[in-house]
């Protein structure tokens, strides 16, 4: 029986494959994190010098999301490829360099270990179909930008444009939602946060969130359609607003500081696909 086959018929195997490449892609998706907000940066000191008219800066040694190799952030000392395997490299060295014995975040191992829960999950509910590899694509996206919103409070362009373009194609398909519903999300899901953002600054003078957050509720409406939006926006509100409050009350975390709003709209987004018809059938028969 070929790979295909066996994928097909054994969906133990298809999510055990799917698995074993989540945790591969979180490997990927942490790199990305990392680097993808150092090459933006780079890239908009460039501009603003270009724009000024200044020197450039001294050369520096090329980034990428494939180069230079990972190495240990303290001692730069390359990372071997067997302490580079998902998960279980992080728990055999105990979350420290095999070279200096720096500690390294267990932001690694989560990120890792959750992309390939929520890539079994993904089997779990669409199996083997067309819709499976686009949901992949849609929650190792969105993965990817909730680490960056938490660490760095960005929302690249980078990852949400081409995310909305993705979904206002694979409409076409009809694999989640219509084109006409696709295209209304899409509009429907910036203007919204667009309307919120400069009715909060026009009362308050203050910047309530980043125009990063339109383009990802943007893209969110685009994947899901029009339809979905008011629980999205909804439950990504009653979670933004449960991890703040717990911030305050036991972490101590002061109120003027912004928490990214990012990270909620992505979860928010990830449930609503997995669970969207039969959330918003409840919430429908609540009304």
């Amino acid at each position: 029986m070929s790979l295909l086959d066996g994928l097909r018929h054994s969906p133990v195997f298809l999510a055990l494959a799917t698995g074993l490449l989540g945790l591969c892609v979180g490997s990927f998706l942490n790199v990305v994190a990392y680097r993808l907000p150092q090459m933006l940066e780079r890239q908009w000191r460039r501009e603003c010098r270009h724009v000024l008219e200044l020197p450039d800066e001294p050369a520096v040694a090329p980034l990428s999301l494939l180069c230079p190799g990972s190495s240990c952030p303290a001692c730069k000392t390359p990372i071997r490829p067997w302490h580079n395997i998902p998960v279980l490299s992080w728990l055999w060295l105990r979350g420290r360099c095999a070279t200096c014995g720096a500690g390294i975040s267990v932001q690694y191992p989560l990120v890792e270990a959750l992309t390939g829960l929520l890539s079994v999950w993904c089997v779990w509910r669409f199996g083997w179909s067309i819709a499976l590899p686009t949901a992949l694509l849609f929650t190792w996206t969105l993965t990817a930008l909730a680490v960056i919103d938490l660490r760095t409070q960005l929302l690249p362009d980078d990852l949400t444009l081409p995310l909305l373009w993705a979904g206002l194609l694979f409409s076409l398909a009809g694999t989640f939602t219509t084109p006409q519903a696709s295209i209304v999300g899409a509009a429907a899901g910036y203007l919204s946060l667009w309307s919120v953002y400069h009715l909060f600054r026009l009362l308050t003078g203050k910047e309530g969130m980043g125009h990063g957050d339109f383009k990802l509720l943007a893209a969110l409406g685009a994947w899901l359609g029009w339809q979905m939006l008011p629980l999205l926006v909804l439950l990504s509100s009653l979670l933004g607003t449960a991890v703040g409050l717990t911030l305050i009350l036991f972490r101590g975390h002061s109120r003027h500081v912004p928490i990214p709003f990012g990270p909620y709209l992505a979860m928010a987004g990830w449930i609503m696909l997995i669970w969207g018809r039969d959330l918003t059938a409840a919430w429908l028969q609540t009304l």
